[in-house]
């Protein structure tokens, strides 16, 4: 473990020295991490990477949920210097690459939010030849992940990044209020004509409601890829 970055108050990156794993790894995978108790036991969970393969280091991003087995040690007690089992790189469904071209609609609902900032951080180290759409759902402004991050990548030219706060939002708050509904996946996908490669990660429930809203709408089921999780997944 090289370093620890406070994302939110509940959500924390891991910044690990690169594995030496052949061939690298791809935006949207993920990594196993089995922690061994001094008994014996052992617990192990999945975390998406949410670094790109350019990056120096790897990142792995962390919610502590408070009935988790796993999570809660990630966040709370590791410290830098610190070791952790890794298996990986896992995944061959969720993934994107600048090869596969655009135009590219990220649709995240809270952690969700990991392995598309993966994805955008490969967008950025390439050509950046393909237009980027970033629709992230979230409770409140607080609770969003690489919140200055996503800002900035907002101001780049070919990218459109936008935030649905759910429960909470400032009075001045200009942006989507309330839950992410079919009008506005609408709006961020666009017309099914211009045949996005979309990716959507998140709760179950966002990620079903999401993925069935743009196949009403028409968008080719073959290019939506999902992946989620359930609520005692870490």
């Amino acid at each position: 473990m090289i370093e620890i970055t406070e994302e939110t108050s509940r959500t924390k990156s891991l910044v690990l020295k690169r594995p030496d794993w052949p061939g690298g790894y791809r935006s949207g995978q993920h990594v196993d991490v089995r922690l061994t108790a001094e008994d014996g036991y052992v617990a192990e969970r999945s975390y998406s990477i949410g670094s790109a393969p350019e990056d120096e280091h790897l990142v792995l991003t962390v919610e502590r949920l408070d009935d988790g087995e796993v999570s809660p040690y990630l966040v709370d007690v590791l410290q830098p210097g610190d070791e952790l089992e890794l298996r990986g790189p896992i995944g061959g469904y969720f993934l994107w690459e600048e090869a596969l071209g655009g135009p590219l609609v990220l649709l995240a609902g809270g952690s969700g939010v990991v392995p598309l900032r993966s994805m955008i951080r490969h967008w950025a180290a390439t050509s950046r030849a393909v237009e980027v759409r970033l629709l992230y759902s979230v409770r409140r402004l607080s609770e969003v992940i690489y919140r200055d991050e996503l800002m900035g990548y907002g101001e780049l030219d070919h990218v459109d990044v936008a935030f649905a706060l759910t429960r909470e939002w400032p009075d001045d708050w200009q942006g989507h209020r309330g839950r992410v509904d079919e009008a506005l996946l609408g709006q961020v996908a666009g017309p099914p004509s211009g045949m996005p490669r979309v990716y959507i990660c998140g709760p179950n429930g966002f990620v079903e409601a999401a993925a069935g809203w743009l196949v009403q709408l028409g968008h080719d089921p073959s290019r939506i890829r999902t992946e989620r999780f359930g609520p005692t997944g870490t």
